[in-house]
């Protein structure tokens, strides 16, 4: 028994996930300073050792999440992508799942775009989940600079968001209100730029 309850022992492709998991819970709960790999095998109740079996560094953990975490945000647009919309408002119906997303994980969205990989390009899988993303919305839209700039302005709005910098209704009414609102916000950003 650990001193933090009781060892839980993991057979043989268990323990990376369960490594995973724990390691997004705590980022969600203490954001990136809290999460080290003692901190992760700690919440796991595995031995402080154990996560360097599957990652060589807290850095290639983190890696694993964001990739993680593109694929889920890549599988949540491409449902809004199926549906049949003209370029405007297929972009606010992207808005409307990215913001979501980022306010489902606050934690995930700023590891995944943030500056926590200072040589991002040495994690070959995180590199093309990135760019898979972006040419995903581009090619949803039919266009590849008209994706990235799509990316840019849903994130740019969700970390103003989520760092209170603006108020979308949420103080008052919630978080659920950030969605549609955003929409209202981005269709009178298209509809101006189109005159």
């Amino acid at each position: 028994m650990s001193e933090n309850g009781p060892e839980r022992p993991y057979h043989h492709g268990q323990l990376g996930p369960a490594l995973r998991a724990n390691a997004r819970a705590i980022l969600e709960q203490d954001g990136l300073p809290g999460l080290s790999l003692r901190s992760v095998a700690r919440r796991a109740g595995v031995s402080h050792t154990a996560p360097y079996r599957h990652y060589a560094s807290r850095e290639a953990l983190l890696a694993d999440i964001a990739c993680e975490g593109i694929a889920e945000l890549r599988a949540e647009l491409s449902q809004a992508a199926a549906a049949p919309a003209e370029k405007p408002e297929r972009i606010v119906r992207f808005a409307t799942v990215y913001l979501r997303f980022a306010l489902r994980h606050p934690g995930l969205i700023r590891l995944i775009f943030g500056a926590e990989f200072h040589n991002r390009a040495s994690f070959s899988a995180l590199s093309d989940a990135t760019n898979s993303l972006v040419a995903d919305i581009g090619q949803a839209l039919a266009d590849p600079a008209a994706g990235l700039a799509a990316l840019a302005a849903m994130h740019g709005l969700a970390m103003l968001i989520l760092d209170n910098v603006i108020d979308l209704g949420q103080h008052q009414s919630g978080w659920d209100v950030i969605p549609s609102r955003a929409g209202i916000l981005l269709r009178s950003l298209l509809e101006s730029s189109v005159v």
